[in-house]
């Protein structure tokens, strides 16, 4: 049986707890609904705070997983990101095992430039600029930070057409974040992960994505074997 060797920690020592803390999980977290390809990423988003509300509080869409998977297969699929954290975040050497490139704009001079002019956000800037790259069509979209980066995107779908592979909405907040994670889920053509309510962040977006690799490479494994 093959197991995992690109998306498991490096050492033994590391992969050993790892795989303790998600039997804890798995032994702690109560019954849920998710199915055997949904809770690895739910576990993942657990292991990444210790807050078990994730057991409930994520929402899939259905194709989600799927696309998911298919997205990350296919290669040369772009991440965007709403902050830098993310990208920070995802491992190199994974993400390079399936030719996957990460990407954001809010720093740009032209997204701040834009974003003072139209007394808007830069997230909003930011992804009206990776629309116009052509980043968004086929890309895993993460957004965990700016709830307007994640309305913006929901506009640019309903709007002008655009058709991310996959989104994984889990902006955090007061304001916005849980009315705009709503939006999110009214979609019905284009897949999402989210959080309902006002968590979320960017380093439970790393952890969903991680966890979609993982299965990435175990589907790779077992189409080898």
């Amino acid at each position: 049986m093959t197991t995992n060797s690109v998306t498991e920690q490096l050492t033994e020592a590391g992969r050993a707890i790892e795989h303790d803390s998600f039997a804890v999980i798995d032994a702690e977290a109560g019954p849920h609904n998710y199915s055997a390809e949904q809770w690895p990423l739910v576990r993942r988003m657990i292991h990444a705070n210790a807050d078990f509300e994730f057991n409930g509080l994520t929402a899939f869409h259905p194709d989600a997983m799927r696309a998911g998977f298919q997205a990350v297969l296919k290669g040369n699929t772009p991440i965007v990101a709403d902050v830098e954290m993310i990208c920070v975040g995802l491992s190199k050497p994974r993400l390079q095992h399936f030719g996957l490139t990460t990407h954001h704009y809010i720093s740009d001079a032209d997204v701040i430039a834009q974003a003072k002019l139209e007394n808007s956000t830069r997230a909003v800037q930011a992804m009206r600029k990776a629309h116009r790259l052509g980043k968004l069509d086929g890309a895993i979209v993460g957004i965990g930070n700016a709830p307007t980066a994640l309305i913006e995107l929901v506009r640019l779908i309903r709007e002008e057409g655009v058709r991310p592979a996959l989104v994984v909405a889990m902006p955090v907040g007061f304001v916005s974040a849980a009315e705009s994670k709503d939006l999110m889920m009214t979609l019905n053509d284009v897949p999402w992960v989210a959080i309902k309510g006002r968590k979320g962040g960017s380093t439970l977006v790393v952890a969903a994505i991680h966890a979609m690799l993982s299965l990435a490479e175990a589907e790779q494994n077992k189409q080898a074997a």
